[in-house]
């Protein structure tokens, strides 16, 4: 894949720029395969649902095209999904998802539950090669969603996709509380992509975290030295707040 245009190369990250994904199996046969190159992770805490991504766009995990790609993006008001895919699809994909939500809350007068939200993101999956994430607040709690171009759609308390999830996933089964804080949630979520970093080459390049409340979603870029816990070293500054 030729990489797409970055611009002019400032410290600004990326928006979908990456160009990685998830093999596997998935609920449909039919589900499209590709290679992979990412690591992202969504934990539920107790008044949040708190998602991380490295920031790295790797071509076939060889080599190293970007290092300031942000892989998260706000699909809804409460809501973001992290991507781990095709570029183009999963822009293509994050257009829909937005419209759709948007649509449906000007003719409703209310956003999406997130249980609509993660059927509708199912249908408009299937047949793309993306495996994301969806996490989300609603008036029930927060919601973490596997999703496949299968049109699959898993709920789970924490998840984590792309070529780093085997080593992320056992951060996770280690570090995850049910009910934990906002803070807590930050702090295993963020060692999870880290830990998977150390040890996937198509991962690395620092960290975005998304913290997703009732009110809002918010996106920082962390660096590559960052600590987990309350202090993060931020570099890019807020990527977007609903």
């Amino acid at each position: 894949m030729t990489p797409p245009d970055f611009g002019s190369g400032s410290g600004a990250l990326h928006e979908l720029t990456d160009d990685c994904g998830v093999t596997g199996t998935t609920a449909d046969a039919n589900a499209p395969t590709f290679d992979t190159g990412t690591t992202i992770v969504a934990v539920t805490a107790s008044d949040a649902v708190v998602m991380a991504a490295d920031q790295r766009m790797s071509l076939g995990g060889r080599f190293t095209a970007n290092k300031n790609v942000r892989k998260i993006s706000r699909v809804h008001p409460s809501a973001a999904l992290a991507i781990s895919g095709s570029v183009g699809p999963a822009q293509d994909a994050i257009r829909s998802i937005r419209a759709e939500a948007g649509l449906y809350e000007s003719r409703r007068g209310e956003p999406m539950t997130m249980q609509a939200l993660s059927q509708t993101a199912g249908h408009i999956l299937r047949g793309l090669p993306v495996a994301p994430i969806l996490g989300g607040v609603d008036d029930t709690g927060g919601h973490v969603y596997e999703l496949d171009g299968g049109g699959s759609v898993m709920e789970d308390a924490y998840a984590a996709g792309g070529s780093g999830m085997q080593v992320a996933y056992g951060v996770l089964e280690g570090r995850f509380e049910p009910d934990a804080s906002r803070s807590e949630a930050t702090e295993a979520a963020v060692a999870a992509v880290e830990a998977a970093s150390e040890r996937d080459t198509a991962s690395g390049n620092g960290v975005t975290v998304a913290t997703i409340t009732s009110g809002g979603v918010e996106i920082q870029a962390l660096d590559e030295t960052a600590h987990t816990g309350d202090e993060h070293g931020e570099t890019g500054g807020t990527g977007e707040v609903a």
